[in-house]
């Protein structure tokens, strides 16, 4: 995670404590991200949890670690390290195995070899997962979404410009976002 108060002021909570306070929220989609949320052991039951309670669950993972024992229910969205992200030797490539129609995939893009990159890796993802599900994003101060957009359509890609929303409307603002 790239917000700083979130590696330090965590708190540790059981599953019923964490579901009671879900539910004062009245809603019916959760977003279970981080950081990497798979480094908690309890990650896979509290999405469990959740599904059994009728939630609709969305795991947003760095790609790094196993996502084999992750309820096929719960939608997946795998982060696929991108050359200039210096972690692109960390991708798990057998989590491809894992996903299915729910699920998305999502390249955070800095420059054109990472755009090169990613148009190339969709080839291992289609036949799982609709290219509706593949998210471009552009890494923050480094790719401006223009750009990114334009290469997209020069290209005649069928992939989604995924920005981070909550930045565009709440500018300065990250926490309660």
């Amino acid at each position: 995670c790239d917000t700083a108060y979130a590696f330090e002021e965590g708190e540790r909570m059981d599953i019923e404590t964490i579901s009671k306070k879900i539910r004062a929220y009245r809603a019916a989609l959760i977003e279970i991200t981080g950081g990497e949320p798979l480094i908690q052991d309890e990650t896979p039951d509290l999405i469990r949890h959740f599904l059994n309670e009728k939630f609709t669950v969305l795991l947003e993972t760095n790609g790094t670690l196993d996502i084999g024992g992750i309820d096929p229910d719960c939608i997946k969205i795998l982060d696929i390290k991108c050359p200039s992200s210096d972690e692109s030797e960390k991708n798990n490539w057998n989590n491809l195995r894992h996903l299915n129609q729910k699920d998305q995939v999502k390249f955070v893009i800095a420059d054109r070899i990472d755009y090169e990159f990613a148009k190339k890796t969709i080839a291992l993802v289609v036949p799982v997962i609709p290219r509706t599900h593949i998210l471009f994003s552009p890494a923050a101060g480094f790719m401006k979404p223009e750009r990114l957009a334009e290469w997209i359509l020069d290209d005649r890609l069928q992939v989604r410009l995924n920005l981070q929303l909550h930045k565009i409307i709440w500018p300065g603002k990250d926490r309660g976002v």
